[in-house]
């Protein structure tokens, strides 16, 4: 299940890996499609993992939390306490917490792949899974925002209050083009670019380095022991982002959620 599909380097010409190399064949290919990617297959495991850590976790629920209970707590409060009570409100954010908690941690799960050695492969390096999940929470925050305020809320979402009626001509596109079109663009995009740039940064600092040790120069093969160094140094960057993408995902679902349920207020 290795990511890293690298191009074969010969002594005379680096051959940077690109994008086809970042996704392998199918592993089950049927008709004219990509068939059952490795992607798909970490995605449910994924799923698989996640549901086995918190059930473990939740089963022997004690008052003096062992070790297993108290990460599982911990894990479910950040969530509940730092993104939906704080971003929602107290008064309506119970009801989104299982969205949220769900959304964080199936994202965290799948960018920790890429810095898991042989599996190596970040799930949303593949713009698809990205998309899907930015549909979902715009059909959801578009959804709550009119069982709440009915068809009055594309009002509410579009015409700014205390603007000025000549300046609505100009301020109303703006305000729609925002809102119902680049929003869950940027919002599937940013998860995806990341993913994609760290994974192919990486790939392209260890094609570099076998490429210098093939050299016969000393000093160009010398020179691989800094790209080694620059490559741990993006190795821990990427990672550090692939925690904060779950976290911002996450967070920026829980501002469009609390804007459609406060809309009249905006």
């Amino acid at each position: 299940m290795i990511a890293l599909a690298l191009p074969a380097q010969d002594s005379g010409t680096f051959t940077p890996p690109g994008i086809d190399q970042m996704h392998l064949p199918a592993i089950l290919p049927w008709g004219a499609s990509d068939g059952f990617s490795k992607q798909m297959l970490l995605v449910i495991l994924s799923v698989v993992l996640i549901a086995t850590f918190f059930i473990a976790a939740a089963r022997k629920q004690q008052l003096v939390p062992g070790k297993l209970q108290f990460a599982g707590e911990m894990a479910y409060g950040f969530v509940r306490n730092s993104i939906a009570k704080d971003i929602i409100g107290g008064r309506d954010f119970m009801k989104f917490v299982p969205l949220l908690f769900s959304l964080f941690f199936f994202i965290l799960v799948n960018n920790i792949y890429g810095a898991i050695p042989v599996i190596q492969l970040p799930s949303f390096s593949h713009v698809g899974g990205a998309y899907v999940l930015a549909a979902v929470v715009y059909v959801t925050w578009i959804g709550i925002g009119i069982r709440k305020n009915g068809l009055k809320y594309f009002k509410l979402a579009t015409v700014p209050s205390g603007v000025p009626w000549y300046i609505l001509p100009i301020v109303v596109p703006i305000e729609i083009i925002s809102n119902f079109l680049v929003r869950p663009v940027t919002h599937s995009l940013r998860l995806f670019a990341t993913m994609m740039a760290g994974h192919l940064i990486v790939m392209i600092a260890g094609s570099g380095i076998e490429f210098l040790v093939m050299q016969e120069n000393v000093l160009l093969k010398g020179a691989s022991v800094l790209v080694l160094v620059g490559a741990v140094a993006m190795y821990m960057l990427e990672a550090l982002i692939m925690v904060l993408q779950a976290y911002v995902f996450t967070l920026l679902t829980a501002i469009y959620i609390e804007g459609a349920l406060h809309a009249d207020s905006h």
